[in-house]
């Protein structure tokens, strides 16, 4: 049996745990905040209740899976699960609107055909059996398995199966997600369409490889699913699990040092001057947290994928409301820019800032644990914007404003309103500017794959969104899956059969 220190209470970490305990190991979890979860945090006030992290579940798989392999109860034992539908409902710069439906090819085709004009739905539907390629290619080495020593090959190659192009005298294929949406939708919408789903994990589509693709497959092969009481519900089960399998927490206990003896690491020292003695040692925390922890000492090298060290991040605005949630609205509204160009521009270029008019993302589950009683409703807005944006009540008005585009009367029913900056977040995670981190995807030379699992430092694994395979909660999740893996099975370990 094999000590082991885990940095953080974060999901990629508590799996990680979990998953450790079931195999024998002696587990200790150490978080300098008060709780767990990390960015699966809460917000309560007045009898409401807002997720602070995601508020949605793709590929609820990767949990399934964990709990199966920790413990008796399935994981639809420990939380209510239910799948969203419609998908999102989505409201167009030009006033067109249009409910998606969940995880239905034939039902988005009809939706997008009726919304948007005959021959919508049939581009949105054979870009799907693209990105479906798209994912068979990749599912395994930037999901299910540890990231590969040859890992310049995933940077390389394009996996998205771009229709050619003719161009003037030139056949030219789409490497962007941009030009996917140029080419092969030819619509703006269905690409402002295309473009949120990299948007919500703070990528350009401009820069952001076609392989990008795969993030809207994802949500429409495995549908969106809410955990009811809110995501954090999840969190709250994943560490209930942990408990179960004797995993230790010390909570208000911030890691300051990464102890190293004989050229490993060897424990954690605390910020009190305690020294925890381990055999390994698993970080679910930010690069720049693992930097601080480990002065002088090189954990990533020359030919390795470097940490990520910039990103976007969020903004959330949690809406108190008066008045009942009507009867048959979606869940997820996506209302987008009226200024694509400037969105972008605004988000990525020399001079970062909040859009005029960005895409707004509403969140408003159909859930009692949400509000004080039928006679309220809670709503969550969430917008990407820079790391490290300072944001100021105009800021927050201007999403007002847009949500109220698919909100009538919003102000009106508006009790109060709370705000998560991203220098909220940057307190929370430890991130540089409250950066989010996205999901690991191929090309682009590997500028959006994560540093892997192993580090140069033996005995020192890394989990959570910053280590492969990336941000998301199912990559999260399928990140302490692997570290697990790692360090039960050693160097020869190679993914989840």
């Amino acid at each position: 049996m094999a000590r082991i220190a885990v940095i953080g209470a974060g999901m990629g970490a508590m799996a990680s745990a979990a998953r450790l305990a079931v195999a024998g190991h002696r587990v200790v979890v150490y978080e300098r905040a008060a709780t767990y979860g990390g960015a699966v945090g809460r917000f309560e006030r007045d009898g409401f209740s807002f997720d602070l992290g995601p508020g949605l579940l793709p590929l609820p798989a990767v949990y399934r899976d964990l709990f199966v392999k920790t413990g008796k109860e399935p994981l639809e034992a420990c939380v209510e699960l239910v799948q969203v539908d419609p998908s999102a409902h989505h409201v167009f710069a030009d006033g067109t609107e249009v409910a998606v439906p969940n995880a239905s090819r034939a039902g988005v085709v009809a939706a997008l055909d009726e919304a948007l004009g005959a021959g919508s739905g049939g581009r949105w539907g054979d870009f799907l059996v693209r990105a479906r390629e798209a994912w068979d290619r990749t599912r395994r080495p930037l999901l299910e398995e540890p990231l590969w020593p040859n890992w310049s090959v995933l940077a390389d190659r394009e996996p998205y199966p771009a229709v050619p192009h003719r161009r003037l005298l030139r056949t030219r294929r789409a490497t962007t997600l941009a030009e996917v949406g140029a080419w092969e939708l030819r619509d703006p919408r269905l690409t402002a369409l295309l473009e949120s789903h990299a948007l919500a994990y703070g990528l350009d589509p401009r820069v952001t490889p076609a392989s990008a693709a795969v993030l809207p497959y994802l949500e429409h092969a495995f549908g969106a699913w809410y955990v009811r009481g809110g995501i954090r519900e999840l969190a709250r089960a994943v560490h209930e699990r942990c408990v179960a399998r004797r995993v230790e927490f010390v909570f208000g206990a911030e890691v300051t040092g990464i102890v190293e003896k004989d050229g490993r690491a060897a424990g954690v020292e605390l910020a009190d001057g305690t020294v925890a003695d381990a055999d390994f040692v698993v970080a679910g925390v930010a690069p720049a947290v693992l930097d601080r922890l480990t002065p002088g000492t090189a954990v990533r090298g020359e030919g390795e994928v470097p940490p990520q060290r910039g990103a976007s991040s969020r903004l959330t605005v949690l809406l108190a409301l008066r008045g009942a949630r009507p009867p048959g609205a979606a869940h997820r509204t996506v209302v987008h820019a009226a200024d694509r160009d400037d969105e972008l521009d605004r988000l990525f270029g020399a001079h970062p800032g909040l859009p005029d008019a960005p895409t707004v993302t509403v969140l408003r589950p159909d859930d009692p644990a949400s509000a004080p009683g039928p006679e309220h409703e809670a709503l969550t807005l969430t917008v990407t914007v820079p790391a490290g944006l300072e944001v100021s009540e105009p800021d927050v008005e201007r999403v007002l404003e847009v949500a109220g585009r698919a909100l009538p009367g919003l102000r009106d029913r508006l009790l109060w309103h709370e705000v998560r900056t991203p220098l909220d977040i940057a307190r929370a995670t430890g991130a540089d500017g409250g950066a989010v981190p996205a999901p690991a995807l191929a090309a682009s030379d590997g500028r959006l794959l994560h540093a892997s699992n192993v580090t140069r430092l033996p005995g020192l694994f890394a989990a959570g969104g910053w280590a492969h395979p990336g941000g998301g909660l199912p990559h999260a999740g399928m990140s302490g899956a692997l570290v697990a893996g790692l360090i039960v099975e050693g160097p020869e370990f190679r993914g989840s059969q």
